[in-house]
């Protein structure tokens, strides 16, 4: 029965990963519920397993007294001597009470109480090295799905993808392979719940760093994203060294590094736009693929009104106004678009030397190349 036991904590060790501290702690737990039960004893007692041997000690603690009340805690300062002439009134004495037969009664009792003590250090660890990986990306397979989630397999644990953090251009198919972000990892008695995210910005910032080792390295950085999920997103980046073109980092050769994402998000638009600290040059970027004349600030209420080019006006705004409203979200600031004309007729685009007309190419309307400009993808209006 010891070797039996011996071995069975080293295989748990090693394939569980639990300490054998714990595994001890657990098993002298479950030896001292063992005897209370099986011997009715209501005593102080501590058990002591000897990892070497493998053999099962129980001691009961009583209280050194000048008269014994009840023997079962307590015992008298001359018997106490017998054991050893040093106790004193008040010390605690250890007597051995092992049962004889105690060996086989204790491996059975302790069974059950061993297996959920290890349950539960294996849930600890689940939820240690889940916690860690907040706000991280992770590559599960589905698993199963139901009215309320869709369940993936992340290793050693099972995520929830909840109905509002899945894509709504996405089919989950058995056994399929996605990216997931962790949103969120909540201990429970039935082990750690780990929530994860198909719509999550960050996703989309993640999968970034995943492709783009200029990102991965801090040469190049994500100021800021704003996605609308499944269907069209923007980001805008920016490098301290003159020498890196953040756009074209993350576009890549042949635009193949922003296509890697775009094929993990099933088709979902990117535009990459160059960050600046210039509000001004900033929400004109945010608006590409359509060209900017002049932006107009109001720094009290951090509102903006944008001139547009007459043909550029319906692809400025986008369709149902999605590429004014994602531009808004990457800048944080409100985005009012007009066209030239109208702002002539309102007398706020006076100038005759437009901000931006030095960038602006009046032939330039046609498809762009996705490893030019700012934009890896370009609406079709």
């Amino acid at each position: 029965m010891s070797s039996e036991i011996l071995n069975a904590i080293a295989r748990l060790e090693e394939e569980k990963g639990i300490s054998r501290e714990i595994l001890i702690e657990a098993i002298e737990a479950a030896l001292v519920s063992a005897y209370k039960r099986n011997f009715n004893q209501a005593q102080n007692v501590r058990t002591n397993f000897n990892v070497e041997t493998g053999t099962m000690h129980v001691y009961a603690r009583k209280e050194v007294v000048e008269e014994v009340k009840d023997d079962r805690f307590e015992i008298s300062l001359e018997e106490a001597r017998k054991i050893d002439p040093n106790y004193e009134l008040g010390d605690i004495v250890e007597v051995e009470v092992t049962p004889r037969n105690f060996g086989r009664i204790a491996a059975q009792t302790a069974k059950q109480v061993v297996t959920q003590r290890v349950r539960e250090a294996e849930r600890g660890i689940i939820y240690n090295e889940f916690v860690d990986r907040e706000d991280d990306i992770m590559t599960g397979i589905v698993q199963r799905k139901d009215a309320r989630f869709v369940y993936v397999n992340l290793g050693r644990a099972e995520g929830l993808l909840p109905a509002s953090e899945q894509m709504p251009n996405e089919q989950y198919v058995h056994n399929e392979r996605l990216k997931v972000y962790i949103t969120k990892v909540e201990k429970t008695t039935k082990g750690p719940q780990i929530f994860v995210s198909r719509t999550h910005p960050n996703l989309l910032k993640r999968l970034f760093e995943l492709e783009v080792p200029e990102i991965f390295d801090g040469l190049v950085e994500i100021k800021s994203v704003a996605r609308e999920a499944g269907d069209r997103s923007k980001i805008s980046v920016h490098s301290d060294n003159p020498d890196i073109d953040p756009v074209g980092s993350c576009v890549g050769p042949k635009g193949i590094r922003v296509q890697a994402v775009v094929n993990e998000l099933k088709g979902e638009k990117i535009d990459i736009v160059k960050w600046s600290k210039d509000p001004v040059e900033f929400i004109a970027n945010a608006l590409s693929p359509a060209k900017v004349l002049d932006v107009i600030l109001n720094e009290e209420e951090k509102s903006s009104t944008v001139i547009v080019p007459d043909y550029q006006l319906s692809l400025a705004i986008g369709k149902r106004g999605q590429n004014a409203r994602l531009a808004a979200k990457l800048t944080g600031w409100k985005i009012d678009i007009k066209s030239e004309s109208d702002a002539r007729k309102l007398g706020i685009y006076p100038v005759e030397e437009p901000l931006f007309s030095k960038d602006l190419d009046l032939s330039d309307i046609g498809p762009h190349d996705p490893t030019q400009g700012d934009s890896s993808e370009i609406l079709e209006e």
